[in-house]
């Protein structure tokens, strides 16, 4: 019988462009104050768990909030490239009215979510691209990790994927779930397959933001 793997997912913490819905991608925006405090809340919000390693986005505000979290459990954290946010292209940069008003046709194909859809501009990824890239690591974690309890620190879209996949949601459904900065959301995988078992809990946060589309 396969000894249950969890993971706890958290979505950095707030920076500025996310209260001015700018859309980050992978663009390497810092914490706001609200962030910092939001990360160091979910390192004393997790004191009482147990993990047993710690991946985080290399990008800042996902690598810092994973560290506000590792030092006080004298853990290191695995630096992911596969845990960076998707890459929106020439979406990046803009607000999500600057994008729908400057790129109207690309930007109705990302409302309705056309998983093989791309954006102006350079370096766009794909939906289905980015389920493929997030998901091949979630797999091979779950592998790696049998037994254990993993923590990824990372960015809503990633959070989005993991979400969908376990719940077997399809990439192009509207969003039913939240994806709110520093929340805590637990999944697990034992030989039933996934299930959540907790997912968008801010019982330790004093607010925080879900801007993202649905």
């Amino acid at each position: 019988m396969t000894a249950r793997t969890r993971f706890c997912l958290v979505r950095h913490g707030e920076t500025t462009w996310n209260v001015d819905r700018r859309i980050q991608g992978q663009v390497d925006i810092p914490l706001n104050d609200t962030g910092f405090a939001q990360a160091q809340a979910t390192a004393q919000a997790l004191l009482g768990e147990r993990i047993d390693t710690i991946y985080g986005s290399d990008l800042g505000r996902a690598w810092v909030t994973a560290g506000r979290i590792a030092v006080p459990r004298g853990l290191a954290v695995m630096p992911e490239p596969a845990l960076r946010e998707r890459h929106y292209g020439g979406f990046q940069r803009l607000t999500y009215a600057e994008a729908r008003s400057q790129h109207p046709e690309a930007f109705a194909r990302f409302e309705a979510r056309e998983p093989d859809a791309g954006f102006p501009g350079r370096g766009g990824e794909s939906l289905s691209a980015f389920d493929a890239r997030v998901w091949a690591f979630v797999e091979s974690l779950r592998r790696r990790h049998t037994g254990q309890t993993v923590l990824l620190v990372t960015h809503g879209g990633v959070l989005d994927i993991v979400a969908r996949r376990v719940r077997g949601l399809g990439l192009v459904c509207t969003r039913d779930f939240d994806i709110a900065n520093c929340a805590l959301n637990w999944v697990s995988h034992d030989d039933s397959g996934w299930r959540v078992e907790r997912w968008g809990d801010v019982s330790h946060l004093d607010g925080a933001l879900d801007e993202l589309p649905a």
